[in-house]
């Protein structure tokens, strides 16, 4: 099976030949997508006839949509969207034994994340005897070095990485590790793991890597390997790369 998680940059604009074009060579068993902006379900369901997939949205109240796409034979039989408890949404569909949560985290407030995920986890962590967590989480792993990345960035910035005592934050995927969603690309990341920034640039980054697949347990077992997909459409698409996971499912 092959997941594919990107952040399109607030709806995809006339950036949407490309992005379809990436999605087209690459035929994800499953898509999960964040920044949605002008979509609903209907659109949605048009995008998901193009690519020969069927979804599933989150509309946000404060933030963008998101979404989670499955290629048949496999069916959905349950949904959830949580709109309130995050800055942006969360779109999960059950399919078979297997759940897929699409998520975009708080882009502003590490504490915020942390209690993003740790709500998440709580969640989702049991929903199905797979389950698997994929998105933009606008966070830090905690087991890297990211004193370099977070120096480089304008003071304005800066902040969005910073715990109170002025050390690089990195709880929000510290919870969801404690959660028992552990972070695949630790286990099968190939290459430079870097998701952000593109060819198209954006300010608030530097090179860091703030898209995931996270597993619980029983996915972690079967990950193959994961990649951030470079050249080509992907350096302007969007301002951060997509992931791709496949596993052994």
């Amino acid at each position: 099976m092959r997941l594919l998680t990107w952040n399109i940059l607030v709806g995809g604009g006339d950036r949407w030949p490309a992005i379809e074009a990436v999605l087209r060579r690459e035929r994800p068993d499953v898509l999960t997508l964040q920044e949605l902006r002008g979509f609903d379900q209907r659109r949605l369901d048009q995008l998901a006839a193009r690519l020969g997939l069927v979804g599933h949205l989150s509309r946000s109240v404060f933030g963008q949509p998101v979404a989670v796409l499955v290629r048949p034979p496999r069916q959905i039989s349950r949904r959830w969207s949580v709109r309130w408890r995050l800055h942006h949404a969360a779109a999960a569909v059950t399919a078979g034994d297997l759940t897929v949560v699409s998520t975009h985290l708080n882009p502003f407030s590490p504490e915020r994340r942390r209690r993003e995920a740790t709500w998440l986890a709580a969640h989702f962590r049991s929903r199905s005897r797979l389950v698997l967590l994929a998105g933009d989480l606008n966070g830090l792993d905690p087991h890297s070095d990211h004193t370099e990345a977070v120096a480089s960035l304008d003071p304005r910035y800066r902040r969005r990485h910073l715990a109170a005592d002025g050390t690089v934050d990195t709880r929000g995927l510290a919870a969801f590790e404690r959660g028992g969603l552990a972070d695949l690309w630790l286990r099968a990341g190939a290459g430079d793991g870097r998701t952000v920034p593109t060819g198209l640039g954006g300010g608030e980054f530097g090179g860091m890597r703030l898209d995931y697949v996270l597993g619980n347990p029983a996915v972690a077992e079967r990950v193959r390997e994961l990649r951030v997909l470079r050249g080509d459409e992907t350096e302007y698409a969007s301002d951060h790369h997509p992931v791709i996971a496949d596993f052994d499912l």
